[in-house]
């Protein structure tokens, strides 16, 4: 497992929970001498109009500093994914989030849908063709599921409970991806007061081991929400652990 991260993450872009001082180095320091870090370079505009239209690129083009920091995150997502599809599962640390961002519009913290570009230059490019999207976030990645609605080769799943996912993954095995949609505010200490840092852990299991069943193990992550600093990089470090649970 390798980390994709750039310093511009650690910038204070926006006055959103997402983009509050700390929130990065809450994580890094949590996994910073566990895992290898790698940098991404910035999305290309083409890789953004592969989901997104003229009008939104442009938009958020006129945020001024934020657009820098929004198009380095999509392309940490891109590394991560481009990475998982050698066979090297990767966990893109960056933000802004991107699961409420769709083809027109944005909301919710979330500027470009970092996942969505992840997964449809891969397929654009040849190197999948069907993806799963788990989101762990407490909130439904509505910008995600919008912007694939009329996909059938990929499919969004949001996680409800431990339960629900593995049932759900027992049903269906016939991609070539796992993209994880990461968000942590559905921890007991986070707006979500439902999971537990260990069930993070689990999430992570059963994600990487059912990858290494149906997909040659290529999957990888891209973080969402998750705003209690106080254990949110404990509860990244659960997930990656749990990524890593099944390595061999």
């Amino acid at each position: 497992m390798k980390i994709v991260f750039h310093e511009l993450f650690r910038q204070v872009y926006d006055y959103d929970p997402a983009a509050a001082a700390g929130r990065m180095d809450c994580i890094v320091e949590e996994v910073k001498d566990l895992y290898e870090f790698v940098e991404p370079e910035a999305a290309a505009q083409d890789d953004l109009l592969l989901v997104h239209s003229r009008s939104q690129l442009d938009w958020v083009k006129n945020k001024g500093p934020l657009y820098n920091v929004a198009v380095f995150s999509a392309g940490a997502a891109i590394k991560a994914a481009a990475m998982a599809v050698q066979g090297t599962p990767a966990f893109a640390l960056n933000r802004p989030p991107g699961h409420h961002a769709s083809r027109n519009s944005s909301w919710g913290f979330c500027w470009f849908n970092n996942i969505a570009v992840a997964v449809e230059k891969l397929r654009t490019e040849g190197l999948v063709k069907k993806v799963l999207i788990v989101d762990t976030d407490l909130h439904f990645g509505d910008g995600t599921d919008n912007i694939f609605a009329d996909n059938p080769e990929v499919f969004y799943y949001h996680v409800y409970n431990l339960d629900g996912l593995e049932q759900f993954l027992s049903m269906h095995s016939d991609y070539d991806l796992i993209a994880v949609s990461a968000g942590f505010d559905k921890h007991k200490l986070d707006w979500g007061l439902i999971f537990s840092t260990e069930d993070f852990n689990e999430i992570g299991r059963i994600v990487s081991s059912h990858a290494r069943k149906v997909c040659g193990g290529r999957f990888f992550a891209v973080l969402e929400g998750g705003y209690n600093h106080k254990v949110l990089g404990k509860n990244v470090k659960a997930m990656l652990e749990g990524f890593d649970s099944n390595a061999s």
